[in-house]
C-alpha cells in the first residue's frame, strides 16, 4: 500500500502542464523548467500515488485511469493553492509580510528606486531582483519572483501581461557629428561615417534594434557590441560610433547623455514595450498598485528628466492604462 503524504504542489503543476499536450518537452518549455526536471516531478507523483499516471509505452504518450482521474480533480486544487498566498495577503489588508519583485534593468535603473521606495512602506521584506527578461521571465516561472516588470510578454502558465508602456527607438551619435539625421538616406550616410555601437544580439533589445535596422535596409558591420545601456551612451559619448537607443535607455545612460545629440527617424516605426507581470489570481491588488505606481513615477519624474535631456524624448513614450482584460497566456 503506497505510503499518505502531502501532494507536492509544484509536482502537481508539472503534471499537469504535461497533461495538457501528454508531451513533456512542451512542458518543459511551457514551465521553463529542463525535460529531466518535468519527468523527476511525474515520477514522484507516481510513487505518491503508487500508480502510473502515464502510459509511457504509447507514443505520443497517454494519461491512465489514474491520470485522468489527477487531471479531473487536481486542475481545482491547484488552482486553489496557487491563490491561497494571494488571498490571505489581500484579507490582510495590512503590512504584506513578503515581496519578490524582478526589474529589467532599464526600468531598475531609471524607475527603480522611487518604485521601491513605496513599496517597502507596505511590505515586511522586500526582496529585489535586476536583470535581463529571459533570466527574469525564468526566475518569475520557478516561483522565485511574485511580480516582475520586463521588455516582452511572457508565455508562462496562468500569467497575466498587463502593458505599461510603449517607447519608441531614436538615434544617438557623437556631438562630433554635426549631420542631422531624420530619414533614412540621412542613416545610411552616418553608417558609412561612423560604426555602429549594438546592444549585445543575444538580448531583446538587441535583436528589436537589429529588425528595425533590417526593415529599413540598413546592416553594418558588427565590429562593438555592448551590453548595457550606459556603456553604449558612454561609447557614443566618447565618439566611437552611432546607436539606435530608447528613452529610458538613454536616460539610464545619463553622465553621457548630454554629451551625445541626438537624431529622430520616423521610418524607423520601431518600438518596445514593457509589460508588468502578475500570476492570475494572486496579488491582485497590489498589482494594479504596483502598476500605478510605475506610471506616476514614469510619468512624473522620469518625463521630466527627459525633458531636460530633449524636449522631444517624453513624447517618444506612451503610457498605457491598466485593463482587467490582460493578456492572458
Amino acid at each position: 500500500m503506497a505510503e499518505t503524504r502531502p501532494i507536492d504542489m509544484q509536482a502537481l503543476r508539472i503534471f499537469l502542464a504535461t497533461a495538457q499536450d501528454c508531451n513533456m518537452s512542451k512542458a518543459a518549455e511551457h514551465l521553463g523548467i529542463t525535460q529531466s526536471a518535468v519527468s523527476q516531478s511525474v515520477r514522484l507523483l507516481e510513487d505518491n500515488f503508487g500508480t502510473p499516471l502515464l502510459n509511457r509505452s504509447a507514443r505520443p504518450l497517454t494519461l491512465t485511469a489514474a491520470g485522468v482521474a489527477l487531471v479531473n480533480r487536481g486542475a481545482t486544487l491547484l488552482d486553489q493553492a496557487m491563490n491561497l498566498r494571494g488571498a490571505v495577503i489581500e484579507a490582510s489588508k495590512g503590512i504584506k509580510p513578503s515581496l519578490r519583485v524582478g526589474l529589467v534593468d532599464s526600468f531598475a535603473a531609471t524607475c527603480g528606486t522611487q518604485l521601491v521606495q513605496q513599496l517597502i512602506r507596505g511590505t515586511a521584506q522586500l526582496s529585489v531582483r535586476t536583470g535581463l527578461t529571459p533570466n527574469l521571465a525564468e526566475a518569475l516561472a520557478r516561483r522565485e519572483l511574485d511580480l516582475v516588470i520586463s521588455t516582452r510578454s511572457l508565455d508562462l502558465d496562468g500569467m497575466a501581461n498587463h502593458l505599461l508602456l510603449s517607447e519608441r527607438f531614436f538615434v544617438i551619435a557623437p556631438k562630433g557629428y554635426a549631420w542631422a539625421c531624420r530619414s533614412v538616406p540621412d542613416l545610411v550616410e552616418l553608417a558609412k561615417q561612423l560604426p555602429i555601437v549594438r546592444y549585445n544580439v543575444q538580448s531583446h533589445l538587441g535583436e528589436q534594434v537589429e529588425r528595425a535596422l533590417r526593415r529599413v535596409g540598413i546592416n553594418p558591420a558588427r565590429r562593438l557590441e555592448v551590453e548595457t545601456a550606459d556603456t553604449l551612451t558612454a561609447m557614443v559619448a566618447g565618439g566611437i560610433g552611432w546607436a539606435v537607443t530608447t528613452p529610458l535607455c538613454f536616460l539610464q545612460g545619463g553622465r553621457s547623455a548630454a554629451a551625445v545629440r541626438q537624431h529622430f527617424v520616423p521610418e524607423l516605426h520601431a518600438e518596445r514595450s514593457m509589460f508588468l507581470h502578475v500570476r492570475q489570481g494572486e496579488y491582485g491588488e497590489l498589482g494594479r498598485e504596483t502598476f500605478d505606481l510605475a506610471s506616476s513615477i514614469l510619468d512624473g519624474p522620469v518625463r521630466k528628466e527627459l525633458r531636460a535631456l530633449h524636449p522631444s524624448l517624453p513624447g517618444l513614450m506612451q503610457l498605457h492604462a491598466w485593463t482587467e482584460s490582460a493578456e492572458r497566456i
